[in-house]
């Protein structure tokens, strides 16, 4: 079953106890989502990079910091500046932040490179803007 389509919520990820709360029968996802699969896009990685052009290249993620009434999103995070759509130097001990919802309403771009991990597949992400803090 589709989540998401064209931009719309066609559905959600429900164990008993959200479901219960919302008023809503369960999907039978109380451990999490399973077997998801975001659509690629027409552009692989390096296609990514350039429509970007400048911006941060997030590589690995660190804690966990999403405020699960809000969605308030801010976590450590590590990677590479980008300038031109060329990698140009890592970057490390930076906090990148920004809400849920505006995160998903600002992709521009999922690239074709998809990576498995575990029940789950997606390839890049490009979000248009986000917030990030550094020393």
């Amino acid at each position: 079953r589709q989540l998401v389509k064209d931009g719309v919520l066609q559905g959600y990820v429900l164990g008993s106890y959200s479901a219960r709360k919302l008023g809503m029968q369960t999907t039978g996802n109380a451990g999490g989502n399973h077997n998801l699969i975001v659509q690629s896009g027409a552009h692989d990685f390096a296609g990514l990079l350039k429509q970007m052009g400048t911006g941060l290249l997030v590589t690995e993620l660190l804690g966990s910091g999403i405020n699960m009434v809000t969605g308030d999103y801010s976590r450590g995070a590590a990677g590479f500046w980008v300038e031109n759509g060329v990698i140009l130097h890592p970057v490390e001990e930076i906090t990148i932040a920004s809400n849920m919802a505006d995160m998903l309403k600002m992709i521009v771009g999922i690239g074709s490179d998809v990576v498995i991990q575990g029940s789950k597949q997606v390839g890049s992400i490009l979000i248009e803007r986000m917030t990030v803090a550094c020393e």
